[in-house]
């Protein structure tokens, strides 16, 4: 039996009586909200905190009262869903005696051996650092016989031994397809929610953010490497990148016919955030329930947070896309003993590990786990765990051979960030920092957020605060997973110790994305229970319509203001217009008579090159070099620095090289909005 810490029953607590109105949830619930609002820049932080602590007060009082409770996590084994009367303990123990079927040991070793042999030459292949049609086939085949030899062919809803089994499972089949009849709304809540994420994910993409910065230059200059056979398994440029996001926007490319530009980059991150929301309703529906998870999926697909380190054009949305099915997985692993669930996790932890770096923090939430399960006293089989890690090792092997081969330039960007010569009280203030990210402070980084706002809108914030509260007042090994799931993926940020005026990063804590939006949808789908309950079953339908459409609506409006006005706006007033540099270049039309003069903390040179359609160039020509292009034939065009507005900022010792070199020189003011991004264009005509 498991210790009573994780197994407080909501039979212990008493029983609302069925007409009396839900006071304590909705007291609570305005009271977060209310607090949540104080937290909005200005933040009042006395007042909010106030608030959310009388908010907390009113949820415990109602969970001891059993208004507000979490909703319950699935049965543990899938055989239950045939039969209702089935006890906890004999599903416990059926999951037990019923391992998984084996399979047939000639097989079995002809799968193993071979994968081995696979696997091994592949490893010696990869160490060029080089993806190629000949170690990729045999490490996809050595992946793929590795999944044969263990895969578990059983289907746990036909596979009965006797004819009472049978027939129990023709009746409850025929229940379960009249239910889904009537459940088909199910499936078009579900599209409602893409179309509706999709809008939020794909809207004026191309215009927000609207220009690039450094960052994307590296980028696109790794994928011109692919275009030109440097099929590389780590991209070393600009401190090291793992490869998924350079072949995927390829492909984006691709698909899309945008090339080589900041739009494909965009198109390919926008994507893989959208990819990323069904396994928030999985790992939600897992958890707690479907419509905790519908619920997760529909708030995570129009809120702030995920959708603008989506729209950004980096790496920064395949930490969550990898962090939600690993554990997803490894969840219902654990709760139908399924080795195949098992498998499936490994193959996405491995992948999570060739896409951003700090989904590296990931194995020590599957450790994490271990322990938690092995704590709660339950049934454990350390093969599967084993299976896992070594599913993991395999997808994750290319990398592992270059960061044996090349440990310090694998781990170059981590270290930088991690060591220190006194870590640990920076730790303990970056952690806080961190922590604080969801209601209080995001952090300054202008980039991939809105500066010192919450992470979470009014009401996810709300739901957010008051889920936790209700999780430690339950104190289930689910519960304490998902506190220790967000604790563990907001890491990475707190372990900017060299750098901690970066932490909070909402990228680098990107993977706390699914736990944070699972817990909100349980939240609010405990408290419609409760309003449901108090109120009655008439009008229940309508009762929860009006209240999910109306917390819902309040965060849509306030995620879409965030989104396409604040954010857009100081986005646009920080990074440079290299995209009319671009039309400069382009409208000249010849790049090899093209020059921009760098500037201390201005545009990256390579930027107006990709607009201009040249993946491969710097424009880039130093002042004290400008008397090389003497010797090339005119017109010839130079681009630098101007400040209408403050005169202390324009370039003038470029403008006076420029004028000594070539008098007959025309100036030109290339106006921009705002005034700072001004730009001078200096042609010089043929004699």
């Amino acid at each position: 039996m498991e210790q009573r810490l994780f197994s407080s029953k909501r039979a212990e607590m008493s029983t609302p009586a069925a007409d009396k109105f839900p006071v304590r949830p909705l007291a609570a619930l305005l009271l977060a909200l209310a607090a949540q609002t104080c937290l909005e820049p200005p933040a009042r932080i006395p007042a909010a905190l106030a608030l959310y602590l009388l908010a907390a007060g009113f949820a415990v009082w109602s969970f001891c009262r059993g208004e507000w409770t979490l909703p319950d996590p699935p049965s543990r084994n899938p055989k239950v869903l045939l039969s209702a009367s089935t006890s906890p303990e004999v599903e416990l123990q059926d999951s037990v005696k019923r391992p998984d079927k084996k399979i047939p040991s000639s097989s079995f070793f002809f799968f193993l051996l071979s994968s081995f042999i696979f696997l091994s030459i592949a490893f010696y292949l990869f160490g060029d650092n080089r993806f190629t049609p000949l170690n990729l086939s045999l490490w996809l085949s050595g992946i793929f016989l590795f999944l044969r030899a263990f895969w578990v062919k059983k289907n746990p809803y036909t596979d009965f031994t006797d004819k009472k089994d049978f027939s129990d499972f023709i009746k409850t089949r025929k229940s379960v397809f009249l239910r889904q009849i009537r459940a088909i709304r199910v499936p078009l809540l579900i599209f409602l929610i893409f179309l509706i994420a999709a809008f939020f994910r794909f809207h004026h993409l191309a215009s927000v953010p609207a220009e690039p910065f450094s960052d994307h230059a590296e980028k696109l200059f790794d994928v011109y490497d692919i275009t030109q056979g440097e099929t590389r398994v780590f991209f070393p440029r600009n401190t090291g990148r793992e490869a998924i996001q350079f072949y995927w926007t390829l492909l984006a490319a691709a698909l899309f016919r945008t090339g080589l530009s900041f739009q494909s980059l965009k198109i390919g991150t926008a994507l893989l955030g959208f990819f990323t929301l069904p396994f928030i309703y999985l790992l939600g529906r897992e958890i707690a329930n479907r419509r905790a998870g519908l619920l997760a999926m529909l708030f995570a697909g129009v809120a702030y947070w995920p959708n603008v380190i989506s729209r950004i054009g980096l790496r920064f949305p395949l930490y969550p896309l990898f962090a939600a099915p690993t554990f997803y997985f490894l969840l219902r692993g654990l709760r139908t003993n399924s080795r195949n669930d098992f498998l499936l996790s490994g193959l996405f932890l491995g992948l999570g590990l060739h896409g951003y770096t700090p989904f590296r923090i990931a194995p020590l939430l599957v450790l994490v786990t271990f322990l938690l399960h092995l704590f709660s006293r339950r049934p454990i089989r350390l093969s599967h765990y084993a299976l896992l890690l070594f599913a993991a090792l395999i997808v994750f092997l290319p990398l592992l051979r270059y960061s044996l081969e090349f440990p310090a330039e694998f781990w170059n960007r981590a270290a930088s960030r991690a060591v220190v010569p006194n870590p640990a009280p920076v730790f303990v203030s970056n952690l806080w920092n961190a922590l604080l990210m969801f209601n209080v402070n995001n952090g300054n980084i202008f980039v991939n957020s809105i500066v010192h706002r919450p992470a979470l809108d009014v009401v996810t914030g709300a739901l957010f605060l008051l889920g936790l509260t209700l999780l430690l007042a339950r104190r289930r090994f689910l519960d304490l997973w998902l506190v220790a799931a967000i604790l563990t993926l907001i890491l990475p940020s707190a372990f900017s110790l060299a750098f901690p005026v970066e932490n909070p990063a909402l990228t680098r804590a990107g993977g706390a994305l699914a736990p944070v939006f699972v817990l909100v949808g349980m939240t609010l789908d405990g408290l419609l229970s409760a309003f449901s309950v108090g109120l009655k079953r008439s009008g229940e339908a309508l009762l929860v319509a009006g209240v999910v459409g109306i917390l819902f609506a309040a965060s849509a409006v306030q995620n879409y203001d965030l989104v396409f006005r604040q954010f857009a706006a100081q986005y646009d007033r920080v990074v440079w217009r290299t995209s009319e540099m671009g039309e400069v270049v382009r409208a000249f039309g010849n790049p090899d008579r093209v020059w921009i003069v760098p500037y201390e903390q201005w545009v990256d040179t390579r930027l107006p090159a990709l607009w201009a359609g040249i993946p491969n160039r710097d424009l880039g020509l130093p002042r004290g070099k400008l008397a090389d292009t003497l010797q090339l034939p005119a017109p010839k065009l130079f681009i630098f620095k101007a400040s209408p507005l403050a005169a202390n900022f324009n370039d003038t010792a470029t403008l006076e090289e420029l004028r000594r070199l070539y008098p007959q020189g025309e100036l030109t003011l290339h106006e921009s909005e705002p005034w700072w991004q001004s730009f001078w264009v200096y042609f010089v005509p043929v004699r």
